[in-house]
């Protein structure tokens, strides 16, 4: 079988600097609009496109929130989780819960663990006081 060896592409690369440009989680609409004000011309469809390719290769992170898919690549190559402001976004990361502990929650309810996500949503320090 043939390796598959991915393209490096002036597109792909400008994606990957404005997202890593970002602290905190960002939709794919708001990353195109901001390579349209630095006078990049990608479509929409490639951003998606890349950003989603970037999840499956596990080199960016992706939740759901208020029902938009964020992305948000992280400097941490180990196995993380995030706190995320609701608010404004702010993106905390944070080590996993034991995997002890989720066995154990796990039986408790007749489940095995196969595999696990977990964000944590709430306010952030700054947004409560608002």
């Amino acid at each position: 079988m043939a390796e598959h060896i991915e393209r490096q592409t002036k597109q792909k690369d400008a994606i990957r600097a404005a997202l890593a440009g970002c602290e905190e989680f960002i939709s794919a609409q708001d990353l195109h609009r901001r390579l349209e004000d630095e006078g990049l011309k990608i479509g929409l469809a490639t951003v998606y496109r890349q950003l989603n390719a970037l999840s499956d290769a596990g080199a960016a992170d992706t939740i759901r929130l208020d029902g938009q898919q964020l992305f948000r690549l992280c400097g941490d190559d180990g196995h993380h989780h995030h706190l995320v402001c609701k608010k404004c976004g702010k993106t905390v990361e944070i080590d996993p819960p034991s995997e002890a502990w989720l066995r154990k929650v796990a039986e408790g309810h007749g489940f095995t663990v196969e595999s696990h996500t977990l964000e944590v949503f709430g306010l952030c320090p700054d947004c409560r006081q608002h």
